[in-house]
């Protein structure tokens, strides 16, 4: 199974620190977000990891390379012009192929294991979504869950922005630039989504300020740790 990270973003809301780098660099405790995602897919046996690129992409490209470093073989799919995640992710099929794939988006944390993700079966579904409780600053959520089917009615958890994801999903819509939302409703609708819910650490490290909470968080942690 291959891998998407999703990195094209502008990150408008964790400015000033995403001025002049993008936000998969901004480091915290010591390690890039984008890196904990690169040495989880390792860990867990990924080999081909896909990142999209559009703002300050060069920045990740330079830092990243070949993937040698991580052992991996990343490939880049440039975006010249934003597409959303959605679209983001039609574009990179090229580069994917036509099995199902991991999706990612590069700007949360979790220490959920990708392994898990590579062990699923989608069968006569097109696609399986992580989802996480309800944070502070998302109470609504997302999608619903019953067993492990996903569905948009009822009681709602939050999407963790991680997935895995059959490339026929993205032919639901037929237009070039659409958020991954536009496929997962209508797929949702039709009872083509499985889901489970994760209760382990998830963070959306969507502001400065949740990233200096999380990284703090992690500091101590580690310090206990070593205790």
């Amino acid at each position: 199974m291959n891998a998407l990270l999703l990195s094209a973003g502008e990150g408008l809301r964790m400015r000033p620190l995403t001025d002049k780098l993008p936000k998969p660099l901004l480091q915290m405790a010591g390690q890039t977000l984008i890196e904990r995602h690169l040495y989880n897919l390792r860990d867990s046996g990924f080999k081909r990891v896909v990142i999209n690129l559009h703002y300050l992409g060069e920045k990740l490209l330079s830092a990243l390379g070949n993937g040698d470093r991580y052992g991996l073989d990343i490939q880049y799919s440039h975006e010249p012009s934003l597409l959303d995640t959605g679209g983001g992710a039609k574009a990179a099929l090229a580069l994917l192929g036509d099995q199902p794939f991991a999706m990612i988006s590069s700007d949360v944390y979790s220490d959920f294991s990708f392994r898990l993700l590579r062990n699923l079966n989608l069968d006569k579904s097109l696609g399986h979504l992580i989802l996480v409780p309800n944070p502070a600053h998302h109470p609504t959520g997302d999608f619903s869950l019953i067993d492990d089917l996903v569905g948009n009615d009822g009681e709602r958890h939050t999407f963790s922005g991680i997935s895995v994801l059959h490339p026929q999903l993205l032919s639901i819509s037929d237009s070039r630039v659409f958020p991954i939302r536009d496929v997962l409703r209508p797929a949702a609708a039709e009872g083509r989504l499985s889901g489970q819910l994760y209760k382990g650490a998830w963070s959306d490290v969507g502001t400065p300020s949740r990233l200096k909470v999380l990284e703090e968080s992690l500091l101590k942690a580690n310090e206990v740790r070593r205790k």
